[in-house]
């Protein structure tokens, strides 16, 4: 099995207090429960607004430099995610239409790069190795 992020993107000034009524919490539930029982889900989860992200740059010095927001300047951002074990990009399409409707939000569907861990170290498969 591959894994997919299935990401929600909401917009910079999206409040979930506001936006989030109990049918669409009703939807979202259903789609989890769904996703559990096909037995896909690796991980779920929802992100606090990107302006309570903290963005950490390295400098030519060596020094981190960490600085309010998010680390891209958009208009949307990931509002929250699933990690999802699917057989192929159409079945994690397939799960991210379904996401769509149940958020009311867009949303970004995802291949992770194929990695074997082994004794320690990382061996590429499939891409660049995301850890180096």
């Amino acid at each position: 099995m591959t894994q997919f992020l299935v990401a929600i993107h909401h917009p910079d000034d999206y409040d979930p207090f506001v936006a989030e009524d109990e049918a669409m919490g009703r939807d979202i539930d259903v789609l989890n429960e769904e996703i559990i029982a096909a037995g896909v889900r690796v991980f779920a989860g929802g992100l606090h607004p990107a302006g309570r992200a903290k963005s950490l740059r390295a400098q030519s010095n060596g020094a981190v430099v960490i600085t309010d927001g998010p680390y891209l300047e958009t208009k949307e951002h990931v509002g929250g995610f699933w990690l999802l074990e699917a057989a192929n990009l159409d079945e994690a399409l397939a799960w991210g239409r379904k996401a769509v409707v149940a958020c009311r939000a867009p949303v970004e569907v995802r291949q992770f790069y194929d990695i074997i861990r082994s004794e320690g170290r990382s061996t590429k498969l499939d891409g660049p190795n995301p850890a180096h």
